[in-house]
Formats: structure tokens, sequence, C-alpha cells
């Protein structure tokens, strides 16, 4: 029961961001923002989301898991009510902040890190991959729901004869009360998620060994490279890009990623099937080196219709990673330094995500509409690369295991 409240409240968060992810940069830009500025806010808004990973990685276990995950939720829901009543672009900065408002279109802030962590101690070794898979698979499916949800301005104008920017204030602010809403099942998790009070007393410098803080760091610094990548790839962005490129309505981006989002539900279920035979870091860098080939494809595409099915493969793809990699990171480091792992990891993609939007953004505006997809394609490309080469002889327990029983 307890893995499914954690399931539950990731898909309602994930609906919420996913849904803010599509509209955010085309409201913003209704509002008289330039892509410069609106890569700005939304950079601002995944800064503020790495200081609160941070935090969480840190001190997380010392407040209570539960707890911390309540005022991430009250926090992110304000901020997301606050975001739409708004025009000015230094008050969207500072709300962005301050209310971990996220662009991005996919949840990996600090709920998502710590949801990481706690998995885990839900079960054993074999199953962990499993049960991230699924979450990440609920998640996802919450994501597919809040991309076909995009749609509810549009159909609000059209049927209704609604302003579009109060349509926006609506769905704003329902999405903020969706992420307060999602806080609510963690107050029914059992205490055995919580870290044993005797390791609260313990220092830092003995539940997070050297060794530990080593192989972290060597993660942390890749993942954020592939997220500096990801950065320039958001959804916002590429909402954004399609927007401008095709003419591609609010309507129709919510149809293609409510598919890609879809897409991504099936993967995380394939991905866990994969690594069972092939391994966890196969999985991650085999699949996840040609979904960035075919994003790279896409402005070639003479027409709307090629570049979504390019994009739609490409999804089918991408999120193989995902539960593989979480996997990964709690399999190798000590159980009592997951909240830490997953906290650094996860800050090092948030931190990568803050300098794509506000590079891309510039980019977009001054040099070429589709230059982010080359720029971000290419750097998860060496991503995957340098990851493979680092780490492909570190295998995790159950692997390990595996490859010890005789034939």
């Amino acid at each position: 029961m307890a893995p499914i409240l954690v399931c539950a409240a990731g898909a309602l968060r994930a609906a919420a961001v996913s849904l803010v992810g599509i509209l955010i940069a085309i409201h913003l830009a209704s509002e008289g923002l330039t892509p410069a500025a609106i890569g700005l806010v939304i950079g601002c808004g995944i800064a503020g989301s790495a200081v609160a990973t941070i935090v969480t990685g840190l001190w997380a276990d010392q407040w209570g898991r539960r707890r911390t995950q309540v005022v991430i939720g009250v926090l992110s829901g304000a901020g997301y009510i606050a975001i739409a009543q708004v025009s000015a672009v230094l008050p969207l900065v500072a709300i962005a902040f301050v209310g971990l408002v996220n662009g991005m279109g996919r949840d990996r802030g600090p709920a998502s890190a710590l949801d990481q962590a706690i998995l885990p101690s839900l079960t054993d070794d074999e199953q962990r991959t499993w049960a991230l898979a699924w979450y990440n698979a609920a998640v996802d499916g919450g994501h597919a729901i809040g991309a076909l949800a995009a749609a509810i301005p549009t159909l609000a104008v059209n049927l209704f004869a609604i302003d579009l920017a109060a349509a926006h204030t609506g769905t704003f602010t329902a999405c903020g009360l969706v992420l307060i809403a999602a806080s609510v099942p963690y107050a029914f998790l059992p205490a055995s998620i919580e870290t044993r009070a005797a390791d609260l007393h313990e220092p830092r410098t003995t539940s997070v060994d050297r060794e530990t803080r080593s192989v972290v760091g060597r993660i942390a610094m890749l993942f954020g490279m592939d997220s500096v990548g990801a950065g320039f790839l958001n959804a916002s962005l590429i909402a954004y890009w399609f927007f401008e490129r095709y003419g591609t309505s609010e309507a129709q981006l919510a149809g293609l990623f409510f598919g890609a989002r879809m897409l991504n539900v099936v993967s995380h279920v394939g991905a866990a099937w994969i690594a069972r035979r092939i391994g966890l870091l196969n999985t991650m860098v085999f699949t996840h080196l040609p979904s960035s080939l075919l994003l790279m494809l896409a402005p070639a595409a003479p027409s709307a219709a090629v570049a979504s099915a390019l994009f739609l493969a490409r999804e089918a793809l991408v999120e193989m990673d995902v539960p593989t990699r979480q996997s990964y990171v709690m399999a190798v480091v000590p159980r009592s330094a997951r909240t830490y792992a997953s906290g650094m990891t996860n800050v090092a993609r948030n931190a990568g995500w803050v300098v794509g939007p506000l590079v891309a953004g510039n980019v977009m505006q001054h040099v070429a509409l589709a230059a982010p997809l080359f720029i971000g394609g290419t750097l998860k490309i060496a991503y995957d690369l340098l990851l493979y080469r680092s780490f492909r002889h570190v295998r995790p327990p159950e692997e390990s295991r595996r490859i010890a029983v005789p034939v």
C-alpha cells in the first residue's frame, strides 16, 4: 500500500507540472515577455528547485521525510498560484525561485528526489528497479494527463468566450491546488520510511563516507552535463518551438505531449524488463543515445507531422534511463546514504536545467529558433559516452550476484 501512495502523490504532482510546463512559455509570451525573459523566469524557477533539492538531500532525514514532502507541496502550490497573477519580469523571477516553479514539464524537483530515496526503503534489491519503474510510469501517467489538460484554456476560450489570460490564471491556480493536495498521501506513509533515530545523531561523515562522496560526485557531474542538455530541450521551449515554427495550437500541443507522456509510461516498464537482461547501465546508455539523434533530426522536418513523429519516437526512448538511473544510484551507495545520493544527483540535474533555459532563450532569439535542439542533443550524446566509459565496470549488487551464479 505504501508504494501506491508514493506513486499517487507523484502522479498528482506530475499532472500539474506537465500542464504548466506546456503553457508557461506561451502564457508569458502573451504577457509580453521576450524569449530571453521567458528563459530567465523558467531558469530561476529551476534554480529555486535546485536549492530546495540541496536542502532536502542534506536535511530531510533529520526533519522527517514525510514532513519535508508536505512543506515542499505547499510551497510549490503557492508558487504556481502566484505565477499567473503577475506580468512584470522581476516579480516573476522572484516568485519562480521561491515558489519552485517548474517549467521543465517533468517532475524532477526536491519532492521527486526524496521519493527516489523513500521507495527503495519499501522493497529489496531485486525489486528496486521495478518499484522505481512503476513509480515513474505513474509519474508519466500524470504527465500525460497534465499534457492533455493543457487544452483546457483553449477550450474555455472557444466554448465559453473566456479571456485567454483569465483561462490561464484559473488553470495555474488549479495546478497549485493539485500540488498542495499531492502532499496529503505522505501523511499516511509508515514510520519505517524515516531514517532510524540512531542514525540522525551520527556525524554526516560517518553515514556518508569519502568513497561514497567520490562516487556520488562523479555521477552527479555527469548527470549535470546531461541536464544542461535537457535544459535546452525542456517541454516549455519545445512547445514554443512547435508553436512558432509550425503554428501548432495549444490544443494540438496538448495532444502531442499527451502522446509523448503515454509513450514515456510504457518505456519505464520496458526499461525495467530490458535492464533485467542487459544491465542498468547498458539500458541507460543504449536507449538514450538514439533518442538524442531523433530530436536533432526534427528541425529538418518539412512539416509539423514529420517533426511530431520524430519527437514521439524520441519520447519512446528518452525516459528509459530514468528508472534505471535512479535504481543504479541507489544500488551503488550504502542504504544510509540514499537520501544524500538522491539529493546530490538530483540537484546536479536541477543546476544543469537552470543553465539550459537561460542560454536557450537567448539562442532562440538571437541565433536560430531550432538551435537549442542541436546543442541539447550534442550534450546528451557526450554524456552517454562519458557515463559508459566511467562506470561500465561498476555493477549493482543484484547484477554481481547474477554473474556470480554458475550457469
